[in-house]
């Protein structure tokens, strides 16, 4: 067991989504040396800042959530980019922690590295048994072959680690940008800009028939910081709530939390991604003593108010 109050981590990815929710666990741990650093001053895809990193933060414990990642349209577009950057991320900070002979590595996986047909609920030792959905296979492979690099270097360095594959995340503090959000907050902006027009229909893409698991972000931190905790080996360990939802079922929720009383219509030229997406969290319960606590309507509920605020304070209704 970790004694977060003298041991110095490094959080990459730190001032992100998932990363502001990390942090605010390790300080309610007890951790009081935090470090985050930021890509204006290390680009973790270059060794030489790598090295620069650790030279000058002189970590105990890595948690690395760093990653280029997006939705569907982002994966499309940058499938080349998504793979270098995230395989170049791990690649450098895992060796470089091995060099350091630092105390652990806590590396945060994708569900994207499933499978695409996948049996459901996504069970860890399906992940090797197929290959993952097209468009967003190489973010999902890049992520994965870190996998067998830690398994790896625990086998030839003693390297301790522990890998975590969570689900879709949402929550307050969620990346809204239109180019780059995933599917809730994309959905969320969608209706709060079509009342703003009044607009009288939305059009989403797809058919509306793919299903998907969602994890409020603190739930997910609360997992990440449980792993780091109690796990010195790179088993893959599923965070999510063992349920899912359809698309179209999604939408309409949405909708009606946002008070968007128009039509809903769909553009199925438009991909639908992996067919399903809902894992089996059996794993976290036994190794990690974790489960997700948040209920989904409460955290939709609670993201759409955070919206809500940040648009307000943009001079927005």
């Amino acid at each position: 067991m970790l004694d977060w109050s003298k041991t110095r981590v490094t959080v990459t990815g730190g001032a992100g989504f998932l990363g502001r929710c990390v942090c605010k666990r390790l300080r309610q741990r007890g951790c009081k040396r935090i470090d985050v650093p930021l890509v204006e001053d290390y680009d973790l895809t270059s060794e030489s800042a790598v090295e620069r990193m650790y030279d000058q933060l002189r970590p105990d414990v890595v948690i690395h959530l760093a990653a280029e990642v997006g939705g569907i349209g982002a994966n499309q577009e940058h499938p080349g980019r998504f793979f270098y950057a995230n395989v170049a991320m791990g690649l450098h900070l895992i060796e470089h922690a091995r060099r350091r002979g630092i105390r652990k590595f806590v590396h945060t996986g994708s569900v994207c590295a499933y499978p695409k047909f996948a049996p459901v609920p996504f069970r860890e030792d399906d992940l090797w048994n197929g290959y993952p959905e097209e468009t967003n296979a190489p973010y999902g492979v890049a992520k994965k072959s870190l996998f067998v690099m830690l398994d790896g270097y625990r086998r030839e360095y003693g390297l301790s680690s522990a890998v975590v594959v969570p689900v879709n995340l949402y929550g307050p503090g969620d990346n809204f940008d239109p180019q780059t959000s995933h599917v809730i907050p994309a959905l969320i902006r969608k209706c709060f800009e079509a009342i703003d027009r009044g607009d009288q229909t939305i059009v989403c893409w797809g058919t509306g028939s793919a299903s998907r698991e969602f994890l409020y972000v603190e739930d997910a931190a609360a997992g990440v910081v449980a792993a780091a905790e109690k796990v010195d080996d790179p088993t893959p360990i599923n965070l999510g709530t063992g349920t899912e939802i359809t698309i179209k079922d999604l939408v309409s929720l949405i909708a009606k939390l946002c008070r968007f009383e128009g039509k809903i219509t769909w553009d199925a030229t438009k991909p639908d991604g992996q067919p399903r997406r809902c894992l089996d969290t059996s794993r976290a319960r036994e190794l990690l003593g974790w489960q997700a606590e948040m209920p989904f309507e409460e955290g939709l509920r609670r993201t759409i108010q955070w919206w809500r605020r940040e648009r307000c304070c943009q001079g927005k209704p």
